[in-house]
């Protein structure tokens, strides 16, 4: 697929398709409106038997209108006028990108004067517009022997304000950002024997070739050297070895403090000897996705030249039964050289982010931030809809919630106490992996990981188990079924914050 920002005078085009847009009235039984002034008036009566409302989403297509240089007019709606935002822009353009792939065309144009008059909002709008066409282009086919071939479809978004350096970057930056995206969604997607630690390391190191970003990768031996109990621990079972993946990026003064972003890599889980049920286990090779979404995030960081120090700590393996298994009760001893027992082998993604958080305290940084797939009860509270995080740092908390209003990416803030400290001390070691308490499962497994986060250093972490894969059914701008890339766009303006 290819899009572009054009400037032109939507006018004088010549295209097989026009897609334009609509908004609905806030008065109830007032017809909606087309933003395009001409068409407005042509589609007068589709608007007053309401063929076209202006709800946002809508689609509605008008084949051989033959509208000027244009054979097919598509469209979209916006909803209603103090309900537009960047979000909603981004999820109708996604609706009108599916449009145009059902028509059948391979060039469209998409007049951005509909979506904004003016420069209040361009930026932000033109920024959504390139996510939501790159996000929704998003296939993943390649492991077909008989795959369809994805028609190749030019769209052109049709603006004056082309030419203008701010609506130019954002839309440029966001066109990185849906590359990032869709790069790590294709990390998740792959199955398991086609993404193991070494592949997903090697994929690492190709990727950032030419960013200017420093990759270096640990193996077994080193990993085992360093002391990463945690991580070593939790491969065992499987004959795939571990990996320790570095992602190092400076666009700022060696003295600047790094922002620190950690991933849980776990590339297939069956849980271990606490083996998870059968149904629904192929879903686990979507436990590698705060990792994938951590690697995605320092691509961006770097493409878009942040004035940063940035660094990516993924720390993937395998979750499996083998003969070397860690058994329940087993007891290991992480990086900083607290211990734990492993009273359920499938509370494992905890125990490999606590070797990466101690490497990340390491390295001084001016903030650690964490994703992670990390437990059934984050889906239990909040759904697909809200990536649950946490932090006791109010300062950090308006940084995340600044982040997130910027992105569009929902997230919900959760408790964390020391209540969830105390369920996590163990009998016959430091911690426990496993609450003592019934409740509160994802508070008590970030309740563990700050015990692996250095006195004083601002922390977050996001619990994306729900929000990382499978949420097609809200946003239309994701795979039905395959990873969504949740929180790297957060991520990007939680770095911009700290520059």
């Amino acid at each position: 697929m290819a899009f572009n920002l054009l400037h032109k005078d939507i006018e004088t085009l010549t295209c097989p398709a026009l897609v334009v847009f609509s908004k609905s009235s806030s008065q109830k039984d007032k017809p909606g409106k087309v933003t395009h002034s001409e068409l407005n008036k042509r589609l007068a009566g589709s608007l007053e038997d309401k063929a076209i409302t202006g709800k946002h989403q809508e689609t509605v297509t008008f084949r051989e209108l033959n509208y000027k240089g244009f054979r097919h007019v598509i469209v979209v709606g916006l909803g209603k006028e103090n309900e537009i935002t960047h979000e909603s822009v981004r999820q109708s353009v996604a609706a009108a990108f599916e449009a145009i792939k059902a028509s059948g065309v391979k060039e469209a144009a998409l007049h951005f004067e509909g979506i904004t008059t003016g420069k209040k909002d361009a930026a932000d709008f033109a920024k959504a517009t390139a996510e939501g066409l790159i996000l929704t282009s998003y296939v993943f086919n390649e492991l077909m022997s008989s795959k369809k071939e994805e028609k190749e479809i030019d769209v052109h978004v049709v603006t004056k304000l082309a030419t203008d350096k701010a609506i130019k970057a954002a839309f440029n930056e966001g066109v990185v950002l849906g590359t990032c995206t869709n790069f790590s969604r294709r990390l998740g997607d792959m199955p398991a024997n086609y993404m193991t630690p070494t592949i997903l390391a090697n994929t690492a190191v190709d990727a950032a070739k030419g960013t200017g970003i420093k990759v270096t990768v640990w193996d077994k031996a080193r990993i085992k050297k360093e002391k990463m109990g945690g991580l070593l621990g939790v491969s065992n079972g499987s004959a795939q070895e571990p990996r320790f993946i570095i992602m190092e990026y400076k666009g700022a003064a060696a003295s600047k403090k790094p922002v620190v972003f950690v991933g849980k890599g776990l590339t297939f889980d069956c849980g271990g000897i606490s083996i998870k049920p059968s149904a629904g286990m192929e879903e686990m090779k979507y436990d590698m996705c705060g990792g994938a979404n951590v690697i995605g995030t320092l691509l961006a960081i770097a493409k878009l030249k942040l004035k940063i120090n940035a660094v990516g700590l993924v720390a993937s393996t395998e979750n499996l039964v083998g003969p070397e298994a860690t058994k329940p009760g087993d007891v290991h001893t992480a990086r900083n050289g607290k211990t734990f027992e492993v009273n359920n082998t499938d509370a494992e993604g905890r125990l490999i982010l606590a070797d990466a958080l101690s490497y990340a305290t390491e390295l001084n940084p001016q903030v650690i931030i964490d994703a992670a797939t990390l437990t059934g009860a984050i889906v239990v509270a909040l759904g697909n809809t809200h990536t649950g995080y946490f932090t006791r740092n109010s300062a950090l908390k308006n940084k995340v919630e600044k982040a997130a209003g910027e992105s569009g990416e929902w997230v919900w803030n959760m408790p964390l106490c020391d209540f969830h400290v105390k369920d996590m001390k163990g009998t016959y070691a430091d911690l426990s992996n496993m609450s003592y308490s019934k409740g509160a499962g994802s508070a008590t497994a970030a309740a563990f990981l700050e015990q692996f986060v250095g006195e004083g250093i601002p922390w977050a972490h996001f619990d994306i188990a729900g929000t990382g894969w499978a949420v097609g059914n809200r946003l239309p701008y994701c795979p039905k079924k395959g990873a969504s890339g949740a929180m790297l766009r957060t991520f990007v303006e939680l770095a911009k914050l700290h520059a």
